[in-house]
C-alpha cells in the first residue's frame, strides 16, 4: 500500500496594498485600503476560494517605518479577524501578538475568543518584538535583551497553554432540568508562578473548538529556533537560497525531534513574493516598474535602522561598509539582519540594488515568472526538503493574490500537490494536526488509574 502524496500548505500573508513597498503607488491600488475592513474581507474570501490553509497578519505595537514611505498604521489584527470570520467559513485566521508587550491572561482570552467566533480557525503568531521604539510605548527606555525576550516568550506560551486547558472539554453541562450549567470540578486554577509571570486562572472562556489556537512562530535566530522546536506548530521563515532553506528545515526538524515532538507536527513555511505575468518578460517588467517607484531616501533610512547605521554611511551606489556590527551585537531581528547582510555580500549588491531586492519582501525570496514557473519554484523547494509549504506574499493586493489563486493554485492542484476542496473545518485540520488533549484531563485520568491500581 502506497502512502498518500504529501500536499503543500499555503498561507496568504496579507499586507495593506501588497508587500512591495511601492505597491500603493500603482494606478490599481487603493492607498486607503489599510483601514478598510471590506478590503481584507475580499482578500480572505479570495484566499478561501483558492482553498488556502490560512491568512496571516503581521503586527507590532509601534508605528513601523516612515509614513511618507508606504501606507502606515494597522488595525489590531485579532479584532480584524473577527470581522473576517463573519464572511468566511473554512480558511484559517492567524494574527501576530507580542509576548514582550502583552500579558498571558488577556492574550489567551483574546485568541480563545477568536477561536470561538471563527468556529476553530484561530492561530497565534508569537513574536518577541525588537526595537526601542516599541519599548518606549510601554514606559520602558529600551528593549529587553534578546535572550530575555525569548525566555519570557517561552514562559508566556506555557501560561497561555495552561489557561486554555483550565476548562475541560465537558465542563459545560447546560443541564436545564437539573439547574446546573457547569461542573466546577472540571474548571481549575492554574496557580502558575514563574520568573516572569504569576497567574492564578482559570481563564474566563471555555476551552475553545481547537483546544488550543494554532501556535505559529517567526524567529529564526538560535533562540527563535529553540522556542519553535518546543512550541510551534507552524513556522514562518525567510530564505534567499535553496541551500539555506534546506539547512534550516533539517535543523528545525531535528530540534523538534530532540525535544520529543513529532517533526511532522511542525510545518515550515518560507516566504515567497511571487511577481506573476503571462510571460516571464511581463513579470520582470512588473517587478522593474515596482522597483522604480521606490523612493530611495526612505528605503535607505529604513535599511540604515536595520543595520544600526546612519543613512550617511550608506551611499546608494556603493556596497555595504566593511565594518558592520556583528550578529552578536544585534539585540533585535537577528536572523533578518544576517540574511540581509549575507545577501548583499554574496551578490555584491550596491545599496541601491539591495534596496530594490528588499523592496518586495524585506528579505523574503522574490520570484518573477509565469504561473507555471511560480508553481515549479514552489514544487522544487517542496520536493528538495526545504519547505512543507509557503507563506505567499503578493507584491500587489488584491491583484497579486487573485492571479495566484486563479492561475497558480490550479496548476498545483493538477499536479496533485494541493487540495481541491477543504477536508477539514479547523485550522488544525488544514495543517493535519490533532486537537490537543487537555493536560489536566490527562493528569486526572492518570491519577484515577494510579488509585485503581493500588487496590
Amino acid at each position: 500500500m502506497t502512502e498518500p502524496q504529501r500536499h503543500l500548505h499555503l498561507n496568504a500573508f496579507l499586507m495593506s496594498t501588497g508587500h512591495h513597498e511601492a505597491s500603493w503607488r500603482l494606478p490599481e491600488s487603493d492607498p486607503l485600503a489599510v483601514t478598510k475592513v471590506e478590503h481584507y474581507q475580499h482578500l480572505a474570501r479570495t484566499a478561501e476560494r483558492g482553498k488556502l490553509d490560512s491568512i496571516f497578519f503581521a503586527d507590532s505595537p509601534v508605528l513601523f517605518g516612515e509614513v511618507g514611505r508606504r501606507p502606515a498604521g494597522k488595525l489590531e489584527p485579532t479584532v480584524l479577524l473577527t470581522a473576517i470570520a463573519a464572511v468566511t467559513q473554512k480558511i484559517g485566521l492567524i494574527a501576530t501578538a507580542s509576548t514582550t508587550y502583552n500579558d498571558p491572561f488577556n492574550l489567551a482570552r483574546r485568541f480563545a475568543s477568536v477561536d470561538w467566533v471563527s468556529g476553530g480557525r484561530a492561530g497565534w503568531n508569537v513574536v518577541t518584538t525588537a526595537g526601542p521604539d516599541a519599548a518606549r510605548n510601554f514606559g520602558v527606555d529600551d528593549q529587553p535583551a534578546h535572550a530575555v525576550r525569548y525566555e519570557r516568550a517561552a514562559e508566556f506560551i506555557e501560561v497561555a497553554l495552561k489557561l486554555w486547558d483550565s476548562w475541560e472539554d465537558d465542563a459545560v453541562l447546560a443541564d436545564k432540568a437539573g439547574g446546573v450549567w457547569g461542573d466546577d470540578t472540571k474548571i481549575r486554577v492554574i496557580d502558575h508562578e514563574g520568573k516572569h509571570f504569576r497567574v492564578r486562572g482559570p481563564l474566563n472562556v471555555p476551552r475553545s473548538p481547537q483546544g488550543h489556537p494554532l501556535i505559529v512562530q517567526a524567529g529564526s535566530s538560535e533562540n527563535g529556533k529553540t522556542l519553535a522546536a518546543q512550541y510551534a506548530e507552524a513556522v514562518f521563515t525567510a530564505h534567499q537560497t535553496l541551500a539555506d532553506a534546506q539547512a534550516f528545515y533539517a535543523d528545525l526538524k531535528a530540534r523538534t525531534a530532540a525535544v520529543g515532538r513529532d517533526p511532522e507536527g511542525i510545518k515550515i513555511l518560507p516566504g515567497i513574493v511571487p511577481v506573476i505575468g503571462s510571460t516571464e518578460a511581463e513579470a520582470l517588467k512588473l517587478e522593474r516598474e515596482l522597483d522604480e517607484l521606490i523612493k530611495p531616501e526612505y528605503a535607505r533610512e529604513q535599511l540604515a535602522k536595520t543595520l544600526r547605521l546612519s543613512p550617511e554611511d550608506l551611499p546608494l551606489d556603493r556596497q555595504l561598509p566593511a565594518d558592520l556590527p556583528s550578529e552578536d551585537e544585534i539585540e533585535g531581528a537577528k536572523s533578518r539582519y544576517t540574511l540581509i547582510v549575507e545577501l548583499a555580500r554574496r551578490e555584491k549588491l550596491t545599496v541601491r540594488q539591495l534596496i530594490g531586492r528588499l523592496g518586495g519582501g524585506r528579505g523574503h525570496r522574490t520570484f518573477s515568472g509565469t504561473p507555471e514557473q511560480v508553481a515549479d519554484a514552489l514544487q522544487d523547494w517542496f520536493f528538495a526538503g526545504a519547505a512543507d509549504g509557503f507563506n505567499i506574499m503578493p507584491p500587489v493586493l488584491p491583484s497579486g493574490l487573485e492571479v495566484f489563486v486563479d492561475q497558480v493554485v490550479p496548476i498545483l492542484q493538477q499536479r496533485g500537490l494541493f487540495r481541491t476542496e477543504y477536508t477539514a473545518s479547523t485550522l488544525r485540520g488544514h495543517y493535519g494536526l490533532a486537537r490537543p488533549e487537555s493536560r489536566y484531563a490527562h493528569a486526572e485520568a492518570h491519577a484515577l488509574t494510579s488509585i485503581g491500581s493500588a487496590f
